[in-house]
């Protein structure tokens, strides 16, 4: 049977939990509970949250891919929820690239990760990426190269180097991601690096790295040895 949590003692409670003791201090339930506030007639906030957890593996990677209808599906979900829900995990998403930026530099193959991370880690499609960059490796920006599919996308070497000359860069970084989950650079992928890589040497552009990202890990071809 259903206890409320404002019968639960104080210090269980997430909102006075977390006054108390800090945003640390609470499971991810307990988080997404403050997130919806209530339940339903059958569970609390937090035993629903454990129960949309669960469904997604306890992963907060496949929570953030869940559409809004999806989140709705569950008894005490409204659409005003899934949306809080949403915005939650997509504030966490940027907050990867604002920590990029904040330095205003690349300095290592994380730094590009968390900054292209918000744009393609968690597709369900592959898209590619560049990375622009200053002499010192300051950020100039970003720019999408081309969209594919489950397993590849187009990324057109012409396109990259339109995109580094007209916005006069030093140097730049290639980015793409695997749905799939497997980090690890397909034949194509290390023979395009290489001929990009061959290019980039021509115009005196300086290819920083190659970036595989997937939501919970990453490849560099630098710090793997292949650049």
């Amino acid at each position: 049977m259903k206890t409320s949590i404002s019968k639960w003692a104080e210090t269980d409670r997430p909102r006075e939990k977390m006054i108390a003791k800090g945003p640390m201090a609470l499971s991810e339930a307990e988080l997404i509970a403050i997130l919806i506030s209530s339940g339903n007639r059958e569970e609390s906030a937090v035993d629903l949250a454990k129960r949309i957890l669960a469904d997604c593996n306890n992963n907060l990677t496949e929570l953030s891919a869940m559409e809004l209808q999806d989140l709705m599906n569950y008894n005490g979900i409204g659409e005003a929820k899934a949306v809080c829900i949403t915005a939650a995990l997509e504030l966490g998403r940027r907050r990867r690239e604002s920590e990029a930026i904040l330095h205003k530099k690349i300095t290592s193959s994380k730094n590009a990760y968390d900054y292209i991370y918000p744009n393609i880690a968690e597709l369900s499609h592959e898209e590619f990426w560049i990375i622009l960059l200053k002499t010192n490796k300051q950020i100039i920006g970003k720019k999408l190269i081309g969209v594919g599919g489950l397993n590849s996308t187009v990324a057109d070497p012409k396109k990259i180097f339109h995109h580094i000359v007209s916005e006069k860069a030093a140097g730049f970084i290639l980015c793409h991601n695997h749905p799939s989950g497997n980090i690890q650079p397909s034949d194509t992928d290390i023979k395009l690096t290489k001929e990009i890589q061959t290019v980039s040497k021509l115009l005196h552009v300086d290819l920083v790295d190659h970036i595989i990202a997937c939501p919970n890990a990453y490849f560099s071809f630098v710090d793997d040895n292949l650049l």
